[in-house]
Parts: structure tokens; sequence; C-alpha cells
């Protein structure tokens, strides 16, 4: 695990996931969203990962890396890009079930806070083996101890 000290920006780490189509299923029973789009699938086929369920597995992913994973960190919210006129995510193509997705995740800035607490931005992006573009998700604030537990 890094402390928040040794975090640069431009730092990038990297992991890959899927989501299974039972994880879906969990995820919109969970949610309890309501979306005929992403319920309909015709059996064998892969339905269609929300948008939603792929930030929350980014999400989860990041906070799983070997480099974060120990540290006391809470996710503060977005601030959006001013080149997307603040908009903070842009889902590119469709992502489906069972689909591999390359993740990359990049310190965007690092401030201090306190002398308890600092503060990073992490722009995330999720691609297929391929390099093809699924999602860009930036400026993912998260509040960070300088000092994590021992």
């Amino acid at each position: 695990m890094k402390k928040f000290s040794e975090f640069k920006v431009g730092d990038s780490f990297y992991s890959t996931c899927s989501i299974s189509d039972k994880e879906m299923d969990e995820y919109l029973n969970f949610s309890r969203v309501r979306n005929v789009f992403l319920e309909n699938k015709t059996k064998g086929e892969h339905q269609l990962v929300s948008g939603r369920a792929i930030l929350s597995r980014m999400e989860g992913e990041f906070t799983r890396l070997s480099q974060i994973y120990g540290n006391h960190i809470v996710f503060l919210g977005s601030d959006g890009d001013p080149d997307w006129k603040n908009r903070n995510t842009r889902f590119l193509k469709p992502f489906y079930t069972d689909q591999v997705l390359k993740l990359k995740f990049t310190i965007s800035s690092k401030d201090d806070v306190d002398d308890e607490f600092g503060k990073i931005a992490v722009d995330y992006e999720g691609t297929t083996p391929e390099g093809e573009i699924i999602v860009l998700s930036k400026k993912n604030i998260y509040r960070i101890k300088k000092e994590p537990p021992r």
C-alpha cells in the first residue's frame, strides 16, 4: 500500500474485471433499476451492463489495488472535466456481461486537506482487450488518510 505522500500526479495503476449475468441481475435487484433495455435479454445472449454498474465495479477494483487497499479512503464525488463542460463520465461503446474490461486508474490531482487527510482525484479508463475505449470517467475524488492505520 502506498501512503498519501507517495502518490504522484500521473501515477497509473492497472487491473481487469468482468461482470457476470448473475452479478448484473444482483445489481439490478439491489439498485431497483427498472429499464426494459437492461432486462431484455434472450437466454444464451450476454446482457448489456448498466453504466452505473460499470462505474461501481471500477471503483471496487480501484479500492482493491495493492497500492490502495489498507488506506482509509472515502469517495467524495466527481468534479468533472472542464474540457467536457464539467461532465464526469462518458460511455463510448456498449459493454456486455462476461466481456473483459481492462482498467487504468490515473492520479490526476493531489491536494492537502489538513494535517490528517489529503485528497486525490482519479481518472478511470475502461477498454476492451483490443484497446477500444468503453468508458472514461474523470476526477473521481477521494479523501485519503495521510498515515494509514498500522
